[in-house]
Formats: structure tokens, C-alpha cells, sequence
């Protein structure tokens, strides 16, 4: 399904990336190849089964509640989600942004979990909440262990119907989530969508932002809060996915022991009945905001996710989208109309919609971006597709289905998606009916939907014979998917030992005659998955001097086409193969990652190495990359998220101008984009490619002897013209700390960052102290000291943390502070974080604290290792290490760790954190904070000279 930048909010987010959760990730996996054979499942009384599709079970208690159990014991991990069935599209008339605070206020406790925040922590999870249009959820994935599995069904059953929705906690999280809502509207992109959404619908609820009204989110009474919760957070309104490494019948055993006594509700659900009427003409709706960039958007209504047209509708959007041989993208983007395009169309309970966003410069028309886009929509139901855009539509959209069931840790996340429109086999169908699309279907929707009357985007246009489009209802969707089978189970793979022991055990290494070093690591998979990372380094500090630009375009010109291939036979070649690669250059590399499947994998190198060694430069793609990016940095010239990063990096990593680690301003960077030329990009190619310093790591399901044969031909004696020498990194160790503060107009949420350095590397004996310390102090979830103090208890910013990291070659080692928060409450978020540091500093830390901290960063490294592309990530790395690094390092880590006492730790802390050596930046609009501020600054008495 196609991109997007719509909203989910969710109650940890880790940037401004809006891709929905149906688009973005749900289709991440690979579709299923073998049945599974696994024992008999025992089913206790009360749990009745109700089907089993291609390795999925479908399971119902007596109290309503339906279960889906997902086994794979291929890697150690579990993911536990809860999906109920209420979104914003539930919401009555005061009630905006409703479900999403209550997703929030359902992480503050229940009678038999008190710290939820706490124990995720020493759990060592990857958890979240997500709220959207249709649904609510909430997951946990963590390390396959029984006591790990009993604690996330007994918290999430808990909090299923006794969670403490307390008014105290709401006086502070609304706070919290009045941020979030503040964040969003920063961006004139996001509050462009929701502008169109709302214009688009008139009475349905798809019209209305998920995260709400900023008024309504202030002022909902508690009492109303509980009521919506007690109302939809029940059993018969909820649907459980246990998805991993588990024995299905203890799992259903465990979810019948902690859900099953949850009595089945005796209230009705009331069913949402609102129908959005026919629209009867083009709307038009338009924002000024402050910004460096323009934006033209076109919405359509469209049919509901379970309709038939559903899967001919994404094909389309796909035909119209796709880059770089989309419709829209061909007539904007190449003929250089604007800067980047993308279109999407979520699958949706109801009648849903069809989403396009264009993004111009400055200097390109914006009327004439908004003709060529509105020109190319209605032509496309004119003017059919080709049977070769479809069948590259399909062959994509297929291959990311079919990718989806390889990851159980992100399946059971996304099935929430085709719950929450209908029943979870949906999924099926939709795949089942992209196969049987042909040209003519996609012009017969293309026909029935893409109507000017249909759209949102223009002004009104008499006219005396409207043309219509009828939205066809939701069909009957038991009816769709009963006595449906499916296809058979993906093959699963092997119980793989993660320890640091096992994985070297495992790994095979070795070098070829050129320099290029490789490690191996073979091991049976789900789907027969394979990870791959090729790291090629090159240049030294002299010869790099005034290259970063030539080296970061370089990198991505490589994939634009090669002496025998295009870039779009590249991405279609890719894509029949059901693989991902993608490529990119920092520093002193160029690394290029792999996703594929066994017997693939030789065909995909094949490609790889291809555009690596034979790349072509065309003109026009380089053309098209520099527009793209210099439309992003104009639209991060006045976004104080991307000013304050910059500018901490420029104050507490003074490189010289032209250094390869030299930090642009966002006009240095626009200057040297605009300069740069197709010769620069072949001379630097010339100059420094070569695989005589390279790395290569590849971690899954693959034939060894195949591997070390083409990396052996294809890379072994390839070489760069120019030496590599690694190029050191310095401590600044004499820098003055500086403080500064940034104005940017018109934005409603504010940023602060903060930085500092000290002499260390990650294999000094301090460090896993110090990053105990950070971790406990701003890393470690919602219960660290300072998320506790500043989201928490004071509500002051939905988004606090810290970081440290220390290189493994130089003695640098940087710790780091970031929050987000409205300017209003600067003084008050100021205060609290100052006090926060220096009470670390001066008491540091605690027994318990340590306790949990050991215990979660245990767990979330061992997690870490569960990943083969994290495997092939750090194996790349390891490699370039002189002295050789193996995976004892991680051991010996761990070791240390699991050894340290809050002594170690706060002798650590006093040694180095110190509020006074803190960079720190703040951008936002304070000036507009500062004067509502003395507004509300009672007024003097006439005459007297004394305050009232």
C-alpha cells in the first residue's frame, strides 16, 4: 500500500515521520511458502476455535474476547498486542482525541501494576500504543521467556478493565499530549492533510484528526474519560495476538487463566451508522503558514478496505505514485514541476479516501504544479494503464504482502490494522484480489472515484450536469472471509541461540587479497531470510577535504542506473525478487543493506554489485536528487527541531569548514548542493570506490559456498585509485559551554538539545557505567528520572530523553539531552532539567535503580542480537576494527554490566556530567510566549504605585 504522512499518535514517538502504521509497516514481512507442522493444540474449557489460516489461529473466550496466536520459534522474541475496536472514528460530539488520551492515561497504572513505565523497563520491551481512525492497541515484544509472557498478559489484562484513569494523572498528561498536538501543527505539511480531511468530510469522523482538538483535550472531564473507557476496554470489544516463540497450548492456557475471568459486559456497543453523503462539487481549502516550501494536496473519497475496489485502488495509486515511473511522479518530478510527490489510501472500516501531497520550492509555480497534478488525475481514467505499470504495481505491492509474514515481531503489530477494518484474514483477500487486477479494472476505479466532484483541492466550478461518484457501502464481511483457508504456512526457521558465544561460534570470517574482510553467518530462517551489508570506506582527512557533498550524492546516484540497466529495471528487477537494497554514504563509507530470500540472494548481489562497479550518472536523476534535497533542507530552515540538532552539533563539534565531519549551515549546504556538478560526482566515484577497504557481512538463510564465490569475483580484486586511512575523531575538550536561544516564528512547539564530550571509548572501563547512568537518567522509557520529573509529574513535554555514545576507535564520547515542549512553559521545563542533572550529579543513583536498569539493558541487548540485520550491521563494523572485535566484546559488556554497583555508577557521574559543561539550544517561538505572558500579568492599581 502506498506512503503516507498521515498520524498515529502513539505514546512513545521517536520523530515526525508520519507514516501510517497500515502503509509503512505493515508490509514488512514475506508471504508464507510451507505449512508449519507443530503438535496438537490443547484448548482449555471456555476457549473455543474458531479458524486457523496459514499458521494463524483464531481462538474466542466466553467473555467475547478473540485471540490469534502466531507461533514462531525462529528467533527469541514474543509480541504480545491488544487491539480494540475504538479510534477517533468512535468519538461523539466533545470528545475529540477521546481514545488517544485514553491510550495514554492506560500506561499510568492498573491495582496489580502500579509502574507500568517501570516494569516495561526492567522487562528489557520494545512497547507502544498506537490510536488511529478504527482502533486502539497496545504491544510489548520482549525475550521469549515464560515470566516475560505471564507478566505481559497479566499487565495487559489488568489494565483491560481496571486501569486508574485518575484525574490527577489527567492534570498532567493532557499537558503531555497537548504537546504532541502542538508538535503537529509545526508542520504546515501535517496541518495542510488534516485541513484537506476536514473539508473533505463533512460528517463522518475520517474528517477529524485522531489526536484531536486542542480545546477538547484541555477540558474533557474525567468522569466523561472513564465512562469511554469503561464503554469500549472490554473483551467482547478487543482482539489479543501472541506472535513469536512460545508453546501454543501453555499460551492459550496463560490467556485463559488471565483473561478469561474478566466477566463479558451486559452493555451493547452502539454501532457508528454515519455516512458520508455523496459530495456534489470540488472543494477547496487553503493555509498560510510560515515556511520555505509550498504544498498542493487532492483528496478523493474512496471505498471502504474490505471492499473489491480496495485492491484495485492501490494498484492505481501505485501506477500514479510510483518513483520513478509514476504518473505524477514523471509529469511533476521530471519535468520539474515541484521538488517530491507521494499519494496513499489507507484500508479503512468505512468508505475511506485517496491522499496526494506535492512539495515545491520557492522558486517552482505553484498554480502550475496544481494544473499538471489535477490534469494527471483526471487523465488517468481516460487513458488506461499500461499492462506493464500494473504488473509493476502488483509485483511491488505483492512482494511487500508477501514480505509481511517473515517478521512475527511487526506482524502482530500491523494485523491490528485489518482487525480494525473488519476481520484480520482480510489481509488474505486483499492479496487474493491484487492478483486477479488487470488494466481495465484500474480504469474502471480510476473512472468511478477520481471525479472532480469527488475531489478536495479547488474552487467551486458551475456546473449544470454534475458527474458523481456513489461510494459503495462496506460489504458483509463475515460473509467475505467465511470458510476461508489460505494458502500455506511460511517454513519457519531455526531456535537460534543470540549469545555472544554462539554468534561468534557460528561466524565465519576471512578476507580476500585486496584487503576486503567478510564475515558469515549461516543459520536456517524464517521465509529463508537473508541480511546483508556491503561497507565500502575510503579517502583520508586531506583528500576528503570539501567532498561531503560528492560523497553523500555519490552514494545515491549509484542505484539511479547502471551501463546496462536503468533505475527503473533496477527497482523492478528488485522487487520481482521480492528483495530490498538500498544505499547510502556518510563520513569516509558508502554502505549498501540487503534484504532478500536464499535462492535469491546471488540474483540480488548480482544487481548490487553491478550498479556498485558500473554505475552510469545520469543527469537527470542527479537533478532530480539535488531538487529533492534541497526542498527538504528549505523546509528545515525554520523547524526548530532540525535548527537546534544543527546548531548543537556546529557548537560542540567545531570541525573546520570543508572537514568530512564539518557541520553545514542550511545555506552552506543549499550552496554547495547547488554547485555541485555531474563531473564532481564521477571524479569522486573515480577517485575512491574500490572494495580494497571493504567490509561485508551477511547473517540468515543462504548458500556459503555461493556467497564467498561472488564476493570472492565480484569484490575481491576491486580497488580504489585512492588510499583509505581512517580519519580520527577529536575531543574538544576545551570548548566553553554556550547557551543559546533561537526564534522561529509561528511555531507552536519549541525544542531543546544539549551536548557535551568526554575522553572516552567504548571499551574504557568507565563506560558502561556512564551508560547505566544515561540510561537510568534519560534513556530508559517513561520511568527515567528525567521523563518521570518532566512528562510525568510535570506535564511539561511529551517527548524528554538522553543519550550517550562513545566511539570504538578514538577517546570521544558524547552524552546528549533533547525535549520537546511548548514555549509557554520554557522557564518551568528549564528549571526542571537543571534540577535534574544536578541532583544525579550530586546524589546519584540508587540500588533499585540499578537493579532495574541492569536488568532492561540486559534484556534489550540480547533483543538487539535477535535482529540479523542488526547481527550484519555490527559484524560490519566489527570488522573494520584493527585489532579485530568479535561478538566477546558484547560478552564481556554484558559481564560488566551485570557486575557494576551504584558506587561504580556514581563515582562515574560525578567524574563527568556536570550541568555547567552543557551546550544547550533552545528553538521556538518565544517571543509570542513572552508576550501572552505579560498579557496575563495582572494589571497595575491606578494612582497607588502598588501591585493588585
Amino acid at each position: 500500500m502506498q506512503n503516507t504522512l498521515t498520524v498515529q499518535s502513539g505514546i512513545f514517538r521517536t520523530g515526525w515521520s508520519r507514516t501510517a502504521m497500515l502503509v509503512a509497516t505493515l508490509l514488512t514481512g514475506n508471504v508464507v511458502t510451507a505449512q508449519t507442522k507443530s503438535a496438537a493444540v490443547t484448548i482449555p474449557e471456555n476457549v473455543t476455535k474458531v479458524t486457523s489460516v496459514e499458521g494463524i489461529t483464531e481462538y474466542q473466550l466466553k467473555n467475547g474476547l478473540r485471540v490469534l496466536l502466531f507461533p514462531d520459534p525462529s528467533k527469541p522474541t514474543v509480541t504480545v498486542n491488544v487491539t480494540y475496536l475504538v479510534g477517533s472514528r468512535h468519538e461523539g460530539l466533545g470528545e475529540s482525541g477521546m481514545a488517544h488520551l485514553l491510550e495514554h492515561m492506560v500506561f499510568k497504572g492498573s491495582p496489580k501494576h502500579k509502574n507500568i513505565m517501570q516494569e516495561l523497563t526492567e522487562h528489557g520491551t520494545w512497547p507502544n500504543g498506537t490510536t488511529w481512525l478504527d482502533r486502539t492497541n497496545y504491544f510489548e515484544t520482549f525475550s521469549a521467556t515464560d515470566e516475560n509472557l505471564k507478566w505481559a498478559l497479566d499487565l495487559e489484562s489488568d489494565r483491560m478493565v481496571n486501569s486508574f484513569i485518575d484525574k490527577k494523572d489527567l492534570e498532567t498528561e493532557f499537558t503531555v499530549v497537548r504537546n504532541e498536538f502542538e508538535i503537529g501543527e509545526n508542520s504546515p505539511q501535517w496541518t495542510l492533510e488534516k485541513r484537506v480531511m476536514s473539508s473533505a468530510y463533512l460528517w463522518h469522523n475520517y474528517g477529524r484528526s485522531t489526536i484531536g482538538s486542542k480545546e477538547d483535550i484541555e477540558r474533557v472531564p474525567i468522569d466523561n474519560l472513564k465512562a469511554f473507557y469503561q464503554k469500549y476496554y472490554q473483551p467482547d470489544n478487543a482482539v489479543l495476538l501472541v506472535a513469536g516463540k512460545f508453546d501454543e497450548s501453555k499460551t492459550l492456557d496463560l490467556v485463559n487463566q488471565y483473561f478469561g475471568p474478566i466477566a463479558r459486559p451486559t452493555r451493547q456497543l452502539p454501532k457508528t451508522y454515519t455516512v458520508e453523503p455523496t459530495q456534489d462539487g470540488e472543494r477547496q481549502t487553503t493555509l498560510r503558514r510560515v515556511g520555505d516550501t509550498q504544498g498542493v494536496a487532492a483528496a478523493y473519497h474512496t471505498p471502504s478496505g474490505s471492499h473489491p475496489d480496495y485492491a484495485v485502488m492501490d494498484v492505481l495509486m501505485d501506477v500514479l505514485t510510483n518513483e520513478p515511473s509514476g504518473r505524477l511522479y514523471k509529469a511533476l518530478i521530471e519535468n520539474k514541476k515541484a521538488a517530491s510527490q507521494y499519494g496513499w489510501t489507507p484500508a479503512l472500516h468505512d468508505p475511506g479516501f485517496a491522499y496526494f501531497y506535492a512539495e515545491l520550492r520557492k522558486d517552482q509555480s505553484l498554480d502550475s504544479a496544481r494544473t499538471v497534478m489535477l490534469a494527471t488525475l483526471d487523465e488517468v481514467s481516460k487513458k488506461a494503464p499500461t499492462a506493464e505499470e500494473v504488473d509493476r504495481a502488483k509485483t511491488k505491492l505483492l512482494k511487500d504482502i508477501d514480505m509481511l509474514f517473515k517478521n512475527t515481531d511487526r506482524l502482530g503489530l500491523q494485523m491490528s490494522e485489518w482487525i480494525a477494518t473488519g476481520d484480520w484474514r482480510l489481509v488474505f483477500l486483499y492479496r487474493d484480489a491484487l492478483r486477479k487486477v488487470q488494466p481495465a479494472d484500474v480504469q474502471r476505479v480510476a473512472a468511478a472515484y477520481f471525479k472532480p466532484s469527488n475531489r478536495t483541492v479547488g474552487v467551486f466550478i458551475p456546473d449544470q450536469k454534475p458527474d458523481r461518484a456513489d461510494i459503495p457501502e462496506t460489504p458483509n464481511v463475515a460473509a467475505l472471509v467465511k470458510d476461508y483457508k489460505g494458502e500455506a504456512a511460511v517454513a519457519a526457521g531455526e531456535a537460534f541461540d543470540v549469545s555472544p558465544a554462539n554468534i561468534d561460534a557460528r561466524t565465519k570470517r576471512g578476507a580476500e587479497a585486496n584487503g576486503l574482510k567478510y564475515a558469515l553467518l549461516p543459520k536456517s530462517t524464517r521465509g529463508n531470510s537473508v541480511n546483508m551489508q556491503i561497507r565500502l570506506r575510503y579517502g583520508d582527512e586531506k583528500s576528503l577535504m570539501n567532498q561531503s557533498i560528492p560523497a553523500r550524492f555519490t552514494a545515491s546516484m549509484l542505484e539511479r542506473g547502471t551501463k546496462t540497466r536503468t533505475y527503473q529495471q533496477i527497482k523492478d528487477e528488485l522487487d520481482k525478487l521480492k528483495a530490498r537494497a538500498y544505499v547510502y554514504g556518510y563520513g569516509q563509507a558508502a554502505t549498501v543493506r540487503i534484504e532478500a530470500e536464499k535462492d535469491k540472494l546471488p540474483a540480488v548481489v548480482k544487481i548490487v554489485t553491478d550498479y556498485l562497479k558500473n554505475p552510469s550518472f545520469p543527469q537527470a536523476e542527479l537533478d532530480k536528487l539535488k531538487q529533492e534535497a534541497l526542498a527538504q533542507i528549505e523546509s528545515q530552515k525554520q523547524e526548530p527541531q532540525a535548527i537546534a540538532w544543527k546548531t548543537v552539533s556546529r557548537l560542540t563539534e567545531p570541525y573546520p569548514k570543508g572537514h568530512p565531519f564539518y557541520t553545514m549551515t542550511f545555506d552552506e549546504e543549499i550552496e554547495a548542493i547547488n554547485k555541485l556538478t555531474l563531473n564532481d560526482v564521477k571524479e569522486f566515484y573515480k577517485n575512491f570506490y574500490g572494495a580494497n577497504s571493504a567490509t561485508v557481512a551477511v547473517v540468515g538463510a543462504f548458500d556459503e559456498p555461493t556467497v564467498r564465490k561472488q564476493i570472492k569475483d565480484e569484490l575481491g580484486s576491486w580497488k580504489a585509485a585512492k588510499p583509505f586511512s581512517r580519519i580520527p575523531q577529536t575531543l574538544f575538550a576545551d570548548l566553553k559551554p554556550q547557551t543559546q536561544s533561537i526564534q522561529t516564528n509561528d511555531k507552536t512547539s519549541a525544542v531543546f538539545a544539549g551536548g557535551m564530550q568526554f575522553p572516552l571509548r567504548d571499551d574504557d572501563p568507565e563506560f558502561p557505567a556512564l551508560a547505566m547512568a544515561n540510561y537510568i537518567l534519560g534513556e530508559g522509557m517513561l520511568n527515567s528520572r528525567l521523563a518521570t520529573r518532566i512528562r510525568v509529574k510535570d506535564g511539561l513535554s511529551y517527548g524528554v530523553g538522553s543519550y550517550v555514545y562513545a566511539d570504538d576507535n578514538d577517546k570521544v564520547a558524547n552524552f546528549g539531552s533533547y525535549a520537546i515542549y511548548n514555549p509557554e512553559n520554557g522557564e518551568k521545563f528549564d528549571n526542571a532539567f537543571k534540577e535534574e542533572i544536578l541532583r544525579m550529579a550530586k546524589d546519584g543513583v540508587t540500588a533499585d535503580e540499578v537493579k532495574a536498569a541492569k536488568s532492561a539493558m540486559l534484556q534489550e541487548r540480547q533483543l538487539d542480537r535477535s535482529q540479523d540485520g542488526s547481527l550484519a550491521n555490527k559484524w560490519a563494523q566489527y570488522l573494520t576494527k584493527k585489532e579485530g572485535r568479535s561478538f566477546t566484546y558484547d560478552a564481556d559488556y554484558d559481564k560488566k554490566l551485570e557486575a557494576l554497583t551504584p558506587d561504580q555508577i556514581n563515582a562515574v557521574l560525578k567524574k563527568y556530567l556536570d550541568y555547567g559543561k552543557l551546550t544547550m539550544v533552545k528553538a521556538g517561538d518565544f517571543e509570542k510566549a513572552a508576550k501572552k505572558a505579560t498579557e496575563k500579568q495582572p494589571a497595575s492599581s491606578a494612582g497607588t504605585g502598588t501591585k493588585n
